[in-house]
């Protein structure tokens, strides 16, 4: 089973992405704000982590530093989700280690093709 951390402190934001993922192949856990997701991440140890930039306590470029240098965290993907989608704000998602950017608004499609290309071992998509 993989794991997915959401972190955002906007409840619809976190709810799309649970909504949209978690099946018996897909475990999603929360944090609303940075040092919460430290936190999950470190206790968890996630396949993946959706990460806003915009967090209550600790930004989330700051998040993504920190959870790049903790042993264990090294194949953790990390994708940097946010509303700024300007050039400069994806070059600093990705000096703080992110993997990839995903601007909001997002539609499931896009996020279950996201997940898919990422974690290709873990089915999302429906057996026909």
């Amino acid at each position: 089973m993989a794991t997915v951390l959401i972190v955002d402190d906007e409840p619809p934001i976190v709810e799309l992405v649970r909504f949209t993922l978690e099946d018996e192949h897909v475990r999603v856990l929360e944090a609303g704000d940075g040092l919460e997701a430290l936190e999950v991440a470190f206790a968890e140890r996630p396949d993946l982590i959706f990460l806003d930039v915009q967090l209550p306590r600790l930004n989330g470029f700051e998040v993504c530093r920190r959870l790049r240098l903790e042993p264990g965290l090294e194949k953790t993907r990390i994708v940097m989700l946010t509303a700024a989608g300007q050039a400069q704000d994806l070059a600093r998602g990705r000096a703080a280690g992110a993997d990839l950017y995903l601007t909001k608004p997002f539609s499931p499609l896009r996020l279950l093709t996201l997940v898919s290309s990422l974690l290709p071992e873990v089915p999302l998509w429906p057996e026909r």
